[in-house]
């Protein structure tokens, strides 16, 4: 697949010669869209260790060429740069500050997608680097929080057999990290690429507004992610819908071992989510369960998740713990001064040994700036107080977003 993403990337610099043969350059780039995005972010983690204060200041620049679609085809080619603006006074896991609290904001310029896309009116084939975001993102997501987005060289096939039906299909043979470009840098819970053969399977069905169904199996083969361990076979079922100002969901699955994973797998995941829209006001309270299993250390992993919209922003559980992890939380979010305010609370429990893990408060705030078409600020911080697992943790960030 890394050849075929290649390939892609040489079809899309040639376009206008070869893959629209017909089609002036003129034509397919006056027919087209350039894309420009620029993120500067500030970021600063504060942790009751022996590390280090983080103090990172990144700006992110995406660029990318969606082509006009002829006769149903379609192609999309985008390059990521990260850099540091300022000292480097954190911990990007791969810069070598291993005396600072990690940010994990690396360096690095990179093909972020290159995706050759054949549309009809029943079904979309997309082959090459894409983005890729599942449900909620609570398995496969894009990590788009990060300034290096997460995205898979697959091949993906969407069908929508009947009205409110749709079934994808996706292959990965490279999932494309935050961590990148390259390497891993001594940081080994973090390689830049995860290599190996995933197999996704999401199929849903509305059958009205209120009542959807999703059933689905991940079947992720990580080879050189934690030598293996984190292959694993996801099954489960999602119910979910809205109406009169109400949404739910309620969600189960169940996690075994795959391809080469030594380790003996069983554990479980549950969902229970209810929300509220009281004019302007929405409300939101749940309980998700990542389970222990019946192994010891075992519990339910979700290493392709975009994590930070899960388990608070403070990123305290990107990885399981041991004895698994219950989250109950509730907040919501209000229109405040021309933009948008949210505050979350978390309360973090085991789910086996009764371990009170700790608690956690999320507020931000962002609005679009006036004046400045496109232009969108962000102030954003998460306070974790830590109980039975991990440390007291407070994280800040400051952010500006142009897009064009």
């Amino acid at each position: 697949m890394q050849k075929i993403t290649a390939a892609i990337i040489v079809a899309g610099l040639a376009a206008p010669g070869s893959l629209l043969a017909g089609v002036s350059p003129e034509q397919w780039l006056a027919d087209g869209k350039i894309n420009l995005d620029l993120r500067y972010r500030y970021e600063q983690v504060e942790q009751d260790n022996a590390l280090r204060d983080a103090h990172a200041q990144t700006l992110r620049t995406r660029l990318g060429l969606q082509s006009a679609e002829l006769y149903g085809v379609s192609l999309l080619l985008e390059a990521d740069n990260v850099s540091r603006v300022g000292d480097a006074r954190y911990n990007s896991t791969r810069n070598g500050q291993a005396e600072y609290s990690v940010v994990a904001d690396p360096d690095g310029t990179e093909i972020n997608q290159a995706l050759l896309s054949y549309r009809h009116a029943l079904a979309e084939l997309r082959l090459g680097r894409q983005r890729i975001n599942l449900d909620n993102q609570r398995f496969i997501g894009g990590v788009a929080w990060r300034q290096n987005e997460q995205t898979f060289d697959a091949a993906q096939l969407l069908l929508k057999p009947l009205a409110g039906m749709a079934l994808s299909y996706t292959y990965i043979d490279q999932v494309n990290s935050i961590f990148g470009p390259h390497g891993t840098h001594g940081f080994a819970a973090g390689p830049a690429n995860i290599e190996g053969h995933s197999h996704l399977l999401n199929l849903s069905y509305e059958w009205t507004p209120a009542v959807k169904f999703t059933a689905y199996q991940y079947r992720l083969g990580l080879d050189n992610l934690l030598a293996g361990t984190q292959s694993s076979i996801t099954s489960g079922l999602r119910l979910s819908g809205q109406h009169a100002g109400w949404e739910y969901v309620a969600e189960h699955s169940w996690q075994r071992e795959h391809a080469d994973n030594p380790q003996q797998l069983d554990s479980r995941y549950h969902l229970l989510e209810l929300g509220r829209h009281i004019g302007a006001l929405q409300l939101k309270a749940g309980h998700e369960v990542l389970g222990a299993g019946d192994q010891p250390g075992m519990a339910f992993q979700t290493p392709l998740a975009t994590k930070h919209l899960f388990q608070g922003w403070a990123d305290v559980y990107l990885s399981t713990p041991s004895d698994g992890v219950r989250d109950l939380w509730l907040g919501g979010s209000y229109p405040l001064l021309g933009g948008r305010l949210q505050a979350w609370y978390h309360d973090y429990r085991a789910d086996k040994g009764g371990d009170n893990y700790g608690r956690e408060l999320d507020l931000a705030w962002g609005r679009a700036v006036p004046g400045i078409n496109g232009l969108q600020a962000l102030v954003k911080y998460a306070h974790y107080d830590a109980r039975d697992f991990a440390v007291d943790t407070n994280k800040l960030w400051l952010q500006l977003q142009y897009s064009l």
